[in-house]
């Protein structure tokens, strides 16, 4: 019996475009010197560490799967990295590759939950989080831990004008480049398009899986590594809304939550978007009670037209 397959929720390029021009043009009216030098590296700042676990949560959609445990996992890469580096400059490199490998540690995990024992995506990593989670707070189990001085400078300054912060991104987006012309890649496109078809064509289906949590690990502790740059400091709650706000750039990217279809590219938009919706929230002088719930209708709104498509797909003819 053939399988049937719910069309993906996906968004066009044009659209994604749109909502960032949108965003870019209200925060322009609303945000102080929105193009001068200090509100621009202060504004990509904040945006790396988003666009990298919605890097990350890309490569795993596009596999057929979804990490509900992408925040839990910076969560514990960070803490445990604010902890090895210790404030010493000298350190920092351990505490960055101690950082990876965490990353990558838990991304594996999920990927043999999931691909081995041949659990629900959602089901197995909405379970790892809270082992993830467990285990920072047991690494820090109050904010604290510093990062050197030289490391946040060097993330807050810029490079013949142009914030380091952005060069940051740009290196994302070169190594999705990178990874999307690699076999792994294009195996991981085509068991989320179709394993059936990918295992008949000889793709080894149960190791792409693997594979795409590693990678979605990997970006995770890119994440954590640019959260530690940015704020200085380790917090064992840092990763808690990155989750489904890095699901929420996917879709607004244009990739389909049903695998096999859409890329990075569109996700650091759609990261960028989010983010810029905050700071639409924050100085549109929303009151502090609403924040949160106006932030959301906004996402809730966004998100709703990445449904438009798939509806009128499926629409009978008249």
């Amino acid at each position: 019996m053939k399988k049937v397959r719910l069309p993906g929720v996906q968004l066009s390029g044009v659209a994604t475009v749109a909502m960032l021009v949108v965003a870019v043009v209200v925060n322009s009216a609303l945000q102080p010197n929105f193009w001068g030098g200090y509100a621009l590296t202060s504004n990509f700042a904040t945006f790396v560490p988003l666009v990298a676990i919605a890097v990350g949560q890309t490569v795993v959609v596009l596999s057929g799967g979804i990490d509900l445990s992408l925040g839990a996992q910076v969560t514990l890469a960070s803490v445990v990295a604010v902890q090895v580096v210790d404030g010493e400059l000298d350190r920092f490199p351990l505490a960055a590759a101690t950082a990876l490998g965490v990353g990558l540690a838990c991304g594996a995990l999920n990927g043999m939950v999931v691909a081995l024992l041949r659990l629900q995506p959602i089901v197995a990593t909405f379970a790892t989080s809270f082992v993830f989670s467990g285990l920072a707070l047991v690494v820090l189990p109050t904010p604290g831990g510093s990062v050197p001085l030289e490391v946040t400078a060097a993330y807050r300054d810029s490079v013949l004008g142009v914030p380091v912060a952005l060069l940051a991104i740009l290196l994302l987006a070169l190594l999705w480049w990178v990874l999307r012309r690699h076999r792994v890649m294009r195996h991981i496109y085509a068991v989320g398009g179709d394993a059936d078809a990918a295992y008949a064509s000889l793709v080894p289906v149960a190791p792409t899986r693997v594979w795409a949590y590693v990678l979605g690990g990997l970006f995770a502790a890119l994440s954590a590594l640019a959260i530690l740059a940015n704020t200085g400091s380790g917090d064992p709650f840092v990763g808690n809304e990155l989750t489904l706000a890095s699901v929420a750039a996917v879709v607004l990217g244009g990739t389909a939550l049903a695998g096999g279809r859409g890329g990075a590219g569109g996700s650091i938009i759609g990261a960028i978007v989010l983010a810029l919706v905050t700071n639409i929230v924050f100085f549109a002088d929303v009151p502090t009670a609403y924040r949160q719930l106006v932030n959301g209708g906004v996402i809730i709104l966004a998100l709703a037209l990445a449904g438009i498509p798939a509806l009128q797909k499926r629409r009978p003819a008249a």
